[in-house]
């Protein structure tokens, strides 16, 4: 990991506290900024968007997609918990903590919008992180790489329908519009670009060329991002000053989702006989999120000051973390995870 990924943590409580003191000291400028929109899009933060987005996608290749037959059983795994268990988990456990232990904390009428939040981050399945995961813990490279273009390609249809379905139970009014509109700008635009460039540069120059742009992208990307977090929390200053226990009551659902659905993904894994260098990512693929694409939808869909996108931003912040710890335990259990599949 280079110094950005490894102490994202830390920078992201640097634009926590520059955020915050920022958005007291020049409230006309985050004014102007959150005033550049049309369609619910803002444009400042479309722009830092695309900018986080596209060098991860560089990444994918959707020819790998060939592979995933190698690995069917890793694969069936994560496809699982991806779409048929995350997103539905996150929701029960944001009504469970946000909507009802810890409700009396928060500020009145706010859980609906940070359970919101929840959804959106649960909903994308993690991109470009997931490959520094799966290297740090010794991964198969090839089921990596085909399980998060197959990911991808999938959430292109289902972002929006499993995001409407959820949302709409949890009695969230969700602007049809604006989600469509969202998966279009943050999600088919960015994929289409990507895939263009990519191939551009594979023709011009080879993998060789391929990754000079990524390491030349990658601090861009993450200088991108930092930079909409200080926006975000510009914007959400005054509310994080009153009440500054909501990120650690946010943080307490994310956490137990991470860990849930990585474990029930190891133990399916190890279950179904699959080799640890493909259930060990498959457990990191199944726990971690596309936090860009959150954050982006929850901006498109309820504000810059909205409990949704500072929801997502939690996310950022204890991702890097927490996905170390659990790449940790993959490592630390595979004598453990070896002897029952031998078995």
């Amino acid at each position: 990991m280079g110094m950005f990924e490894r102490y994202l943590t830390l920078w992201v409580a640097l634009c926590i506290v520059a955020g915050i003191a920022l958005g007291r000291l020049l409230p006309e400028l985050f004014g102007t900024i959150a005033g550049a929109e049309l369609a619910h899009v803002n444009f400042v933060v479309a722009g830092l968007i695309w900018l986080m987005i596209i060098p991860m996608l560089l990444k994918i290749d959707f020819g790998a997609l060939g592979a995933v037959r190698q690995h069917w059983k890793g694969v069936g795994v994560t496809l699982f918990i991806n779409w048929a268990v995350k997103p539905f988990s996150m929701a029960l456990l944001g009504a469970v903590f946000i909507g009802w232990l810890f409700a009396p904390l928060l500020p009145p009428g706010s859980p609906p919008s940070y359970i919101a939040g929840l959804v959106l981050l649960a909903a994308a399945p993690c991109t470009a992180m997931v490959f520094v995961w799966s290297n740090l813990c010794d991964g198969e490279p090839t089921y990596t790489l085909s399980q998060v273009a197959l990911n991808d390609l999938i959430m292109v249809f289902l972002f929006a329908p499993l995001v409407a379905l959820l949302l709409g139970v949890a009695s969230v009014a969700v602007p049809w519009d604006t989600l469509l509109l969202s998966v279009a700008l943050y999600i088919v635009a960015p994929v289409i670009v990507a895939q263009l460039v990519r191939r551009v540069t594979l023709g011009g120059g080879g993998q060789a060329a391929l990754d000079r742009l990524l390491v030349t992208l990658g601090p861009v990307s993450l200088l991108a991002l930092l930079a909409t977090l200080v926006l975000l929390f510009g914007f959400q200053g005054e509310q994080i000053v009153e009440q500054p226990g909501v990120i650690a009551l946010l943080a307490v659902p994310i956490l137990v989702q991470v860990y849930l659905n990585a474990g029930l993904a190891y133990w399916l894994s190890r279950r179904f006989g699959v080799a640890w260098c493909v259930a060990a990512p498959a457990a990191l693929i199944g726990a971690s999120n596309f936090f860009e694409l959150a954050v982006a939808a929850a901006i498109s869909l309820f504000g810059l000051k909205s409990g949704a996108a500072l929801a997502t931003v939690v996310g950022v912040l204890v991702e890097v973390p927490v996905m170390l710890s659990v790449v940790a335990i993959v490592k630390r259990t595979r004598g453990w995870y070896d002897r029952g599949v031998a078995a």
